[in-house]
């Protein structure tokens, strides 16, 4: 038996609420609090990467979260979120004040002219300072009520709960004062939130209306996707008929995959959302080919992701490799796990995979030993950064610096015969060695008439592997030029350190 999300008729809908802040302020640890789960626990390296709208209700009230990464790659999904939010919550460290996503976040809310509270988090910590970080936020035009601004602030904790329910009285406060609205006779329209394609379900979108309510058979479109809606879903993941406005929802039913952040509307049939598909295509102009100069190095890049969301911070970041002496050619960047067509492309084209939290189908692991194809999967997207760039690295020439290592004065020219000579002399700096790589310099000029190679090396008439400073040898000495009594010959060594981007 389905259920219905909200039987409710009235027009006014629950606030959406976008939480912002630095990595690691504890976002998500106040949204696990309210919602009694541990979304921390399962993200890789302890960070949210994902967008996730979740639900609560609180004394009667229904508020709906929209939990945002907070770390630095994901700045165009706080984007996103923070243009679809009612309320904005700032989450400020207490211990360290304004950091450098802070910032960020709050130019977000700025852009998007939102309402704002600050939730001063860590506040049951020794070491937490609250004015301390209110005296940074007015730095940033953040004024708090305490100080004598217009913005409310609360002081909580996200491991005990303090300030937790005040939070949520706050939040549905502003939400009241904003008069929030919502038409249910109006068609339907919305924000796509995130959209995954799964190798059981196939694409998985989650969305929010904003006006009107969705229902299983309804059409709907954005600007690069279109969908007959076959199944609804709540963030509890269970069926429901009706999706209301602000009510975060699972659809499937779409042809293709939306891109996170577009706004989708209703249509009456396929045909129509089909239309605006090819009018919206046909708007975007066509790049003309990429025009390299000759021996500009190149890489190929083949890039998979497990959601749309994570695609675009990828490709994001990415951007901000320098690119002068390396160019980064994204051949292909689509959702989905690893498979045979990716190692099929990049045979032909030369290009490295990177896939990100996917999978790699049996064929296209056969494929990759077979071609000798290197397959890079990661689970932190700074990681993947950091793997595309040593593989750009790896295509500028190394940087060799030649270092002296000894020098030594030719006392006598024992044996000359074709490119090899037989001499003795005296170390006088540093230590020679056996395989060395010499030059010649001579008449007290520092520039060097010749190089040549220590071939073998004797120390009181035995062969020796290296002969220190002060102490004579005798050399079998190979090289073009022909040596003289006096010549002093230069060991160095060469220290070749990996090709940097950066000019």
């Amino acid at each position: 038996m389905t259920k219905i999300q909200n039987n409710e008729t009235s027009t006014t809908r629950p606030p959406i609420v976008v939480i912002l802040g630095h990595v690691d302020s504890g976002k998500t640890s106040i949204l696990d609090f309210i919602r009694e789960s541990h979304v921390a626990q399962k993200e890789s390296g302890g960070i949210t990467q994902h967008i996730g709208a979740y639900q609560v209700e609180h004394k009667g009230k229904k508020i709906t979260f929209i939990d945002t990464p907070g770390h630095e790659a994901f700045s165009a999904m706080r984007s996103r979120g923070a243009k679809a939010a009612d309320v904005a919550v700032l989450v400020v460290d207490s211990c360290k004040g304004v950091e450098l996503q802070t910032k960020e976040a709050i130019s977000h809310i700025k852009k998007a002219d939102i309402p704002l509270i600050v939730a001063l988090n860590k506040i049951d910590r020794p070491e937490a300072n609250p004015e301390k970080a209110k005296r940074d936020l007015a730095k940033e035009e953040i004024l708090v009520e305490s100080m004598g601004g217009k913005v409310p602030s609360l002081e909580i904790s996200a491991l005990s709960g303090k300030g937790v329910e005040e939070l949520l009285e706050l939040i549905s406060l502003v939400g009241e004062m904003g008069n929030l609205k919502a038409d249910l006779a109006e068609p339907v329209r919305g924000w796509i939130l995130e959209a995954h394609l799964d190798n059981r379900s196939g694409i998985k979108v989650s969305l929010i209306p904003s006006q009107g309510s969705l229902k299983v058979g309804d059409v709907i479109a954005t600007p690069s996707a279109c969908a007959k809606v076959k199944a609804l879903k709540d963030f509890r993941r269970e069926d429901i008929d009706i999706a209301f406005p602000s009510n975060p929802v699972l659809v499937f039913g779409f042809e293709s995959l939306p891109k996170a952040g577009e706004n989708f509307k209703s249509f009456s049939d396929l045909d129509s959302a089909r239309t605006l598909l090819v009018q919206s295509q046909s708007k975007i102009p066509k790049e003309s080919p990429m025009g390299l100069p000759a021996g500009q190095k190149v890489l190929n890049l083949i890039l998979k992701a497990d959601c749309q969301g994570s695609l675009e911070a990828i490709e994001d970041v990415l951007k901000t490799i320098p690119q002068e002496k390396v160019v980064l050619n994204i051949l292909k960047a689509e959702v989905g796990d690893i498979n045979e067509s990716d190692l099929k492309s990049a045979k032909g084209s030369g290009a490295k995979i990177s896939g990100f939290r996917v999978k790699i189908n049996p064929i296209a692991k056969t494929i990759a030993i077979r071609d000798k194809i290197r397959l890079m999967n990661f689970e932190i997207i700074y990681d993947l950064v950091e793997g595309v760039r040593k593989l750009m690295e790896g295509k500028v020439a190394p940087e060799i610096t030649k270092i002296e290592a000894g020098k030594l004065r030719v006392l006598a020219v024992f044996l000359s015969e074709k490119n090899r000579q037989v001499l003795g002399g005296k170390v006088f700096e540093g230590q020679f060695e056996k395989g060395g790589q010499l030059e010649i310099r001579r008449g007290g000029q520092e520039e060097a008439l010749g190089s040549g190679k220590i071939i073998n090396l004797q120390k009181n008439k035995k062969d020796a592997d290296r002969v220190g400073k002060g102490e004579e040898c005798g050399i079998l000495f190979e090289g073009s030029v022909k040596l003289e009594k006096g010549d002093i010959l230069v060991l160095f060594k060469e220290e070749r350190e990996r090709g940097q981007l950066d000019v």
